[in-house]
């Protein structure tokens, strides 16, 4: 069967010329999570019982591209492809489908004046941002997914040594991989322990600095999105802010609350974040704001100014009432799985490796809108 890799179709892509995606998975399916740019045909209902229904439908593609068929995890896609092949097209299946989209990453350089380099690991088919700090010859990890192999692959093209892993908090999206990748490297683990349940981690503290080779890092904890969500201030150049502050949104406030780990209620939660965004919004207006999520699909390196964050950020022109209003009235749909993650990364759960990637398959919507 011809297929094409995740890793590969990212990086076609990346040209203008590149393939014709195809998800032919349910409509409701793919207005939830897609490759952006691809195109549904909702014929998976067809391939699965009788591929010849599916003729129709598929004879009315471009015959000038190639075709890249997507199903979930690629197996019905395979159908597809078969059948794209036996009308005279050029296709080939996604490996893995979703599922193998989702587990894409890709790293560039942030344009930030820090004595070091700080590295953004995008995983587009989820949205979620990971970043590498390198200082005279050593490293931190922020926010690492569960594929520990891809940021050692960014210390041993820095030639870095890992020092530290950090998590600016238990996520509701995806298995964080930091505990994993400390242990790995046999080092610290941190995180704050409002949200280390019953996680052997290195507490963090606002207020407290941990330097990493020539660079001071500040914790600034930031709750409201979860009890223990922090902020990482990098010199005053970046602020690293998990799921508190986002480009265009804020975090949601009610994951905590409906995965059963957090004793206080949504209201509460939205004036705790109110609070937590006035302390960064404090911060110098050039630094780069770097949260754990982008809302589409990223291709690193995506930063913006706290100033430019200011202008295109209607939350943060909020008063606190209405913020609190807002955030507590509107809540959109839940990051899928989203109870058991929550629990994995505050370690009152554990799923098997086999499992993972197929508890975190779907967006991340960890923003408040």
């Amino acid at each position: 069967m011809q297929e094409l890799s995740p890793a590969e179709l990212g990086e076609q892509l990346q040209d203008d010329d590149g393939p014709l995606v195809l998800d032919i998975r349910h409509e409701e399916d793919f207005q939830e999570w897609h490759i952006p740019g691809s195109r549904n045909v909702d014929v998976y209902d067809e391939l699965t019982d009788d591929p010849e229904q599916a003729i129709e439908p598929l004879d009315d593609l471009p015959s000038d591209e190639q075709i890249v068929t997507v199903c979930a995890a690629g197996v019905v896609s395979q159908t597809a492809t078969a059948v794209l092949r036996e009308l005279g097209y050029d296709a080939v299946t996604l490996t893995d489908g979703m599922n193998g989209w989702s587990r894409v990453h890709r790293h560039a350089e942030l344009p930030v004046d820090v004595d070091g380099t700080l590295v953004q690991v995008a995983r587009p088919g989820k949205g979620c941002f990971s970043h590498v700090l390198v200082s005279d010859g050593e490293a931190a990890v922020f926010d690492p997914s569960h594929y520990l192999d891809e940021y050692d692959t960014v210390l041993d093209e820095y030639d870095a040594e890992l020092v530290g892993v950090f998590d600016t908090h238990a996520h509701a999206d995806h298995v964080s991989g930091a505990a994993d990748l400390a242990a790995r490297h046999d080092v610290p683990y941190y995180l704050h322990q409002k949200d280390a349940l019953a996680v052997d981690a290195t507490p963090l503290e606002d207020g407290q600095t941990v330097t990493v080779g020539r660079l001071d890092i500040e914790v600034v904890h930031t709750p409201g999105h979860s009890e223990g969500s922090v902020s990482f201030d990098v010199e005053g150049a970046a602020l690293l802010t998990g799921d508190t502050l986002f480009h265009d949104s804020v975090g949601r406030v009610e994951l905590g609350v409906e995965a059963g780990i957090e004793d206080s209620d949504v209201e509460q939660n939205a004036a705790t974040l109110y609070e937590s965004l006035q302390r960064l919004l404090d911060r110098p207006d050039d630094a780069l704001v770097l949260p754990a999520h982008d809302p589409g699909s990223p291709e690193p390196p995506v930063a913006a100014t706290l100033a430019e964050v200011r202008e295109r950020n209607d939350d943060l022109g909020r008063d606190r009432e209405a913020f609190v209003e807002e955030l507590a009235s509107d809540i959109p749909d839940h990051p899928p799985n989203f109870e058991r993650v929550k629990r994995t990364n505050v370690g009152q759960e554990s799923v098997p490796e086999d499992e993972l990637a197929e508890l975190e398959l779907g967006p991340n919507n960890c923003a408040a809108e």
